[in-house]
């Protein structure tokens, strides 16, 4: 069974503790949490903060996307207890291996991203010490966008490596993901499913919660 990551992207900021604990209560498994600085993509989103203030409400653990440039300058700002995992991205990281191990040093789960134009070859030579490979299935920077195909094929080709070399990883999906296309995706080997809009833009956000862990 696969696991859903809400992300508080697409949440109403001003409801932001509010609306967290109402997608952990429906049975989210994951808090996603997305880093935007303006460089890396063209939109800034919040700091470590913003995430922190989210600690006094009993929420789902976090599950952190810094897609920010240098981000070892501010991995150790997004460590809490509540902290599973924190994701870089490969194409803002000019020394990924030493990226990877900055984030396990603090006993957290390392996660690193591609974007949609960035092969999974370029993944191969850190595959065996992630722990979990971030899949953008749109352009990152801005919610709401539509689900591109042909990253499923990416989804496929890491199962593939993972089975082959029995790498002991989770495979996750973020971008355009409803409830039209999340069987599709879950099916072809993802674990861990975010979705943003989907779950916050609704009228009953709990019952889209229940929505989305009923198909997965």
């Amino acid at each position: 069974m696969a696991k859903l990551a809400p992300s508080i992207l697409s949440a109403d900021f001003s409801r932001l503790g509010e609306q967290t604990m109402m997608v952990t209560n429906a049975g989210a498994d994951y808090v996603h949490v997305d880093v935007m600085d303006g460089h890396f993509v063209p939109n800034i989103s919040f700091g470590a903060d913003v995430m922190k203030c989210l600690d006094r409400y009993d929420t789902a653990s976090y599950d952190v996307h810094l897609m920010i440039e240098d981000p070892d300058k501010y991995i150790q700002d997004f460590v809490t207890e509540k902290t599973d995992y924190i994701t870089v991205h490969q194409e803002a990281c000019t020394h990924l291996n030493r990226t990877i191990q900055h984030i396990k040093s603090y006993g957290v789960g390392a996660g690193v991203s591609i974007n949609p134009a960035t092969p999974v070859s370029m993944l191969e030579d850190i595959l065996d010490q992630v722990d979990m490979i971030l899949i953008m299935s749109v352009n990152p920077g801005f919610g709401g966008q539509s689900f591109i195909p042909q990253t499923l094929r990416k989804v496929e080709k890491l199962v593939e490596i993972r089975e082959k070399m029995g790498y002991n990883l989770a495979i996750e999906i973020d971008g355009g993901v409803n409830l039209d296309n999340v069987k599709e995706i879950v099916d072809a080997g993802v674990d861990i499913v975010v979705a943003g809009s989907a779950v916050f833009g609704a009228d009953d956000i709990e019952e889209r919660v229940e929505a989305f862990k009923k198909l997965i």
